[in-house]
């Protein structure tokens, strides 16, 4: 009896562990995430490289994630428009900064002056989701966009940036969660503070445009909208397809305003969790 009593207790303690960690690890909803994954082992010392450089000169180490979505930390990429290097450099760029065409495809000196060009954008902008969509679009691009939305915020000007630079900001933060760098506290913070999106809006909300993600039919779309500061009624306008799709298949395409879909980037876990105890 003592022995049966004794095995029932392990099996329900080792049950309970394996729930604990279905609950806290990350879901994989599409092949982007397993690749990022992938390619962060295989490059992992590229990655502590950029990162500790990166430590060194005060600013964020998830600033790595740019290169993540740059290049795959692929030193030999080139883009159709002949950016080069695992930090995208055009000829132009690089010549800014006294980097020659070749040096782009050397890490070191790459990474280098990718961290000079970053800092230089903050000093200019103070807000380094600002500072991502600069990288991807361009300085005139960014302050063309801040000057017809009459605002430096980001929750304000999105509406003006072109679909790519979107596309690329959103993929940024969708990097750092992958790569784990919202399980800082601090890190959450600085990255919501940078957003600034929790108190602003699109300038018009008919003209905003709208993001998509893949998620699982564990989110419990009451507790998605609430968390995101919208009604649920908004949330099925936006799709109203979702909940059809998530019952047939398991995943659905989740339909948000731009302005709305970092915040559930960033909230993407605490949403899960919140749902798979409701």
């Amino acid at each position: 009896m003592k022995k049966r009593l004794f095995f029932g207790m392990l099996f329900l303690l080792l049950f309970l562990d394996c729930f604990s960690q279905e609950v806290t690890r990350p879901i994989i909803s599409d092949p982007t995430e397993r690749l990022y994954r992938r390619l962060l082992i295989q490059h992992s010392k590229v990655v502590a490289f950029i990162e500790n450089t990166l430590l060194e000169n005060d600013l964020p180490q998830w600033l790595s994630n740019l290169a993540l979505i740059e290049s795959h930390f692929d030193k030999e990429a080139i883009s159709p428009a002949g950016a080069a290097g695992i930090w995208q450099f055009t000829q132009e760029h690089a010549q800014n900064y006294g980097l020659s065409s070749s040096d782009r495809f050397d890490v070191y000196k790459s990474t280098v002056v990718a961290i000079r060009s970053l800092k230089n954008l903050y000093e200019k902008y103070g807000n380094w989701i600002t500072v991502i969509a600069a990288y991807n679009c361009g300085e005139g691009c960014v302050d063309r966009a801040m000057k017809k939305s009459n605002s430096h915020q980001y929750a304000d000007f999105v509406a003006f940036l072109p679909q790519e630079t979107l596309n690329h900001v959103n993929k940024f933060i969708e990097a750092c969660r992958i790569a784990g760098d919202f399980e800082n506290t601090q890190n959450q913070e600085l990255f919501y503070n940078s957003l600034q999106v929790q108190h602003q809006k699109v300038v018009d909300k008919q003209e905003a445009m709208f993001a998509t993600t893949e998620i699982t039919s564990s989110f419990n779309l009451k507790i998605l909208s609430k968390e995101l500061g919208v009604s649920l009624a908004e949330v099925l306008q936006w799709n109203p397809l979702l909940e059809k799709e998530m019952v047939a298949t398991g995943v659905g395409k989740l339909r948000l305003p731009t302005d709305k879909m970092p915040d559930f980037l960033l909230l993407r876990n605490t949403i899960l969790n919140k749902s798979l105890f409701e």
